[in-house]
């Protein structure tokens, strides 16, 4: 579910642009009978199979009100899948080695997203002061760094041998004691609670988990409640595309098995268009969209103009005036989706 944050062992594949795709996909032909019709046929099944849910499930929601915090975000088979993960999260050379390497792009990110819009500064703690929501946190990769800036951070996840490797591994640094601490729970959970509910967070961090919610309407709906007006959302996921099909699923689970088959649901997906459009529609301003890369080889992501496999995403809580009348923060410019 949220956790299943290791779905980037393989994507952005940095040597496999468009050129490199056609070698690797040539290459795999020679060793599996790997066929491009075949692909593209499969995924033209998938994506009329998800277009028929999605009007069952729009129609079934006009019946039924508005969207409403008491679904749930949670995919019990995801849920599953990273309970047999727990006690890895700290292996660097195991499943989650791609994740252990994308803090170097998405720490920075979330730190200095968040220094343009709250100008204090703490010398060694550029944080210091910020209260942080980590949810589908696993065994803490992203939590821990984001405490050591300085933020107070609260990790969530519903599964418990994750949080328990979390507050495992955080508490042989005493750096950490103070400002990072875990809690088993769903997002929607938290957002109805009194004590870490509503309107309590400057920022939500969600890496590595859109890609694996039963409902992300309910959970752009629950950020949305535990952010203060202003806060910040920052998504990184994977997009859409036939290439995020092809290196995701086809090249990374079933021909190279650089993760296990089945990680992904490609059905899950979801565009950087499409995401701005729910998060917008749910008080959201996007800021900016950056695409991102991964090679396997280096074990190293980088930056890059396309975002046609993974994507970072940060959005702003529009205040309910500026809500209501319509604007939007003028700090940041969104950038062209690729």
């Amino acid at each position: 579910m949220y956790t299943n944050k290791f779905g980037r062992l393989m994507l952005g594949l940095h040597f496999l642009k468009t050129t490199a795709v056609c070698g690797v996909v040539h290459w795999a032909a020679g060793r599996s009978g790997f066929s491009w019709t075949a692909v593209c046929k499969q995924r033209t099944l998938w994506l009329r199979r998800s277009t028929c849910r999605e009007m069952e499930r729009r129609s079934l929601l006009r019946h039924t009100g508005s969207q409403s915090a008491s679904q749930t975000t949670v995919d019990p088979d995801e849920l599953r899948r990273f309970q047999s993960l727990a006690c890895k999260w700290w292996d660097e050379q195991g499943e989650f080695a791609a994740l252990h390497a994308m803090n170097d792009l998405r720490v920075p990110f979330i730190r200095d997203n968040l220094l343009n819009l709250h100008r204090a500064r703490h010398p060694g703690k550029p944080l210091a002061g910020l209260k942080i929501l980590d949810v589908g946190c696993g065994g803490g990769l992203l939590t821990e760094p984001l405490g050591r800036l300085g933020a107070k951070v609260l990790g969530i996840d519903p599964v418990e041998n994750s949080i328990g490797t979390a507050q495992l591994h955080s508490s042989f640094d005493p750096d950490l004691c103070e400002r990072v601490s875990y809690q088993v729970c769903t997002l929607e959970e938290l957002s109805g609670g009194e004590e870490e509910g509503v309107g309590h967070f400057d920022a939500v961090v969600a890496s590595e988990v859109v890609e694996h919610l039963a409902d992300v309407e309910t959970f752009a709906f629950c950020c949305s409640q535990v952010l203060k007006p202003g806060g910040s959302l920052f998504i990184t996921t994977m997009n859409k595309t036939n290439l995020s099909y092809v290196l995701g699923i086809v090249v990374a689970e079933q021909l190279l098995h650089i993760v296990p088959s089945g990680t992904h649901d490609w059905e899950k997906f979801i565009s950087p268009v499409d995401l701005e459009r729910l998060l917008e529609s749910t008080g959201f301003s996007v800021q900016s969209v950056k695409g991102m890369l991964y090679n396997p080889l280096l074990r190293a992501w980088s930056w890059s103009d396309s975002t046609a496999i993974n994507y970072a995403l940060h959005a702003i809580k529009l205040s309910k005036q500026a809500e209501d009348s319509g604007l939007h923060p003028e700090d940041h410019t969104a950038e062209t989706h690729s």
